[in-house]
């Protein structure tokens, strides 16, 4: 990852899960980082240059641009959600969509001469296999994405798409999403209340996410292309949380079928491939050694 040392890099969505170790990593590497967030940080490390701003906010956000003068864009700023309620519908669109758009037309609008890497979901719709959105949040993804390729081929904007699978690791603070809700059950000693377990989902280390991002960001096969990125392997819920208990040492069972079954729920699967012919990206970290170091982390902080 070498390279990085001077690059302005921009980080929207920078207090969050992913965005947090993206930033802790580009300053590790001697970039000049600005993030982005909709809250105002306390502790700002060297190097790194903090803007409060809502993405929803064209024109605070073409100010964002025109001040961070960026080389390099990383926009993972979004509402982050599975859920299925019809009153989400509204505020995932503007969330995801807009905060997007307005990112894009401040960056054609500054004629960039480097490189934007989105944050997509390997929840999108593919509508070559006859798939539909499971979700308001998959759907808004997959806008986000075709407006990506039409700022690429109208405007020249070298926008890249990387279609995330499940992420995990260290850190994660919403205690909404399965992993740090069922660690931290486990750990104070609880059964967790889950679903059936018999969903397949494909899961990706936080590191070898930001991996991804930088990789992306250097390569020059990547503009205008989307890739996925996780493990591309399935694995059920069941089981991985089979693993985490084993890991946590737990000797208290789950509740499955607690919750209902999510509809629309399909197994999902990366086709990680042309991530690796193309980026040189592969994912590094077994899901063992992740679950490993998650635990550890949540334990240290209960």
């Amino acid at each position: 990852m070498a390279g990085w040392l001077g690059v302005r890099a921009l980080v929207t969505g920078a207090t969050g899960f992913i965005g947090s170790h993206l930033v802790r990593r580009l300053t590790g590497l001697g970039a000049v980082v600005h993030a982005v967030s909709r809250h105002v940080r306390e502790h700002v490390a060297a190097g790194e240059t903090w803007h409060v701003a809502d993405l929803c906010d064209a024109d605070r956000v073409s100010s964002v641009v025109a001040a961070a003068e960026p080389e390099v864009v990383f926009h993972l700023a979004s509402e982050v959600t599975g859920a299925r309620e019809v009153r989400l519908v509204r505020p995932t669109l503007e969330s995801n969509l807009d905060s997007a758009v307005n990112l894009l037309t401040a960056i054609a609008s500054a004629a960039p001469a480097g490189r934007v890497v989105l944050a997509g979901s390997v929840e999108e719709p593919r509508p070559e296999d006859g798939a539909v959105a499971c979700s308001p949040y998959a759907v808004a993804k997959w806008a986000v994405a075709g407006y990506a390729r039409m700022f690429h081929e109208l405007w020249d904007v070298p926008v890249t798409t990387l279609r995330i699978g499940m992420v995990y690791g260290p850190g994660q603070r919403d205690l909404r999403k399965l992993i740090p809700y069922v660690t931290t059950a486990l750990l104070r000693g609880e059964s967790p209340e889950l679903t059936s377990g018999t969903r397949l989902v494909d899961w990706v280390y936080v590191d070898d996410v930001v991996d991804a991002f930088l990789a992306a960001a250097l390569s020059e096969q990547a503009p205008g292309r989307e890739f996925d990125i996780a493990s591309g392997t399935q694995l059920s819920i069941r089981d991985t949380i089979e693993l985490l208990a084993k890991i946590v040492g737990a000797h208290q069972l789950p509740h499955y079928g607690a919750v209902a079954d999510r509809p629309l729920d399909r197994p999902q699967v990366a086709d990680i491939g042309p991530a690796g012919e193309l980026l040189g990206w592969h994912p590094r970290t077994s899901l063992e050694t992740g679950l490993r170091r998650t635990a550890d982390w949540y334990s240290s902080t209960l």
